[in-house]
């Protein structure tokens, strides 16, 4: 992955991070942030992947719906 794509990458993914409310729901606490992923990637290595992915893109499907009035242009 080239440079550019990698740095775009992570930008989208920090976005994601503020999108959820992660950031305000911490106060900002990286290590907090931090740990809530590595229990996430902890439910992916586990018998409950499957299910947990199912359960995870549904809400994530439900919250870019419900943020996409944002998105539209403003007349």
């Amino acid at each position: 992955m080239k440079r550019r794509e990698r740095t775009r990458q992570l930008i989208e993914l920090g976005g994601l991070v503020a999108k959820a409310g992660l950031i305000e729901l911490t106060d900002d606490d990286r290590a907090v942030i931090l740990g809530i992923l590595v229990d996430a990637a902890a439910t992916l290595r586990s018998e409950d992947r499957d299910k947990a992915l199912l359960l995870w893109w549904r809400r994530g499907k439900r919250a870019f719906e419900a943020l996409a009035p944002e998105r539209e242009p403003r007349a």
